[in-house]
């Protein structure tokens, strides 16, 4: 009885720290929200206090859970042709920060979004493809709440939140930075 106990206490602490991980490098990221692009310019913006402003601003006043000091913005071409940007960006899950790699279009439509690092002990379900689908061509406008513009996860609504959340927060980035015609 107490080896069944013990191998249920390893198994459910494995299962817990098996969804925890960096899955993508900063190098890796743009490709994998834009398989097809050639060109990836790598710059970083400082998140200075008028800048979060005016992403605040853009979120309709809504605040992120949390500021980076800089995101890390590519510029992503193909063929030599701007095909949007690739963003990265951090949203707190339930505890811990979750970081995600945002594609953008043009029109800052989504092209796609990866997970690059979970920090959480459960909801790293939100890192399958099939999730993360749902997000392609989603607006600025567009409503990302669980269980309204986006099918939940259960047992992940905070990370599904967070996913949203990080969604937004890049169209909201990537139109500061369309505004500064960076």
């Amino acid at each position: 009885m107490r080896l069944a106990v013990a191998a249920m206490v390893l198994l459910a602490a494995f299962g817990a720290r098996a969804q925890e991980g960096a899955f993508l490098s900063e190098a890796e990221a743009p490709r994998a929200v834009f398989p097809r692009a050639d060109g990836f310019e790598r710059r970083e913006v400082p998140a200075t206090p008028e800048r979060r402003t005016k992403v605040t601003q853009a979120l309709g006043g809504a605040l992120p859970s949390m500021w980076e000091e800089r995101w890390v913005v590519f510029r992503v071409s193909s063929d030599g042709t701007n095909v949007g940007w690739a963003i990265i960006v951090e949203e707190i899950g339930k505890h811990r920060p979750i970081t995600f790699v945002v594609g953008l279009r043009p029109d800052r439509s989504v092209e796609d979004v990866a997970v690059m690092s979970y920090r959480e002990a459960y909801g790293g379900e939100i890192r399958s493809p099939r999730f993360l689908r749902q997000y392609a061509g989603k607006t600025p406008q567009d409503d990302l709440r669980a269980y309204q513009g986006v099918k939940n996860i259960a047992g992940a609504t905070l990370s599904v939140e967070a996913a949203s959340r990080a969604v937004h927060k890049a169209q909201a980035i990537a139109t500061l930075l369309d505004e500064a015609g960076s």
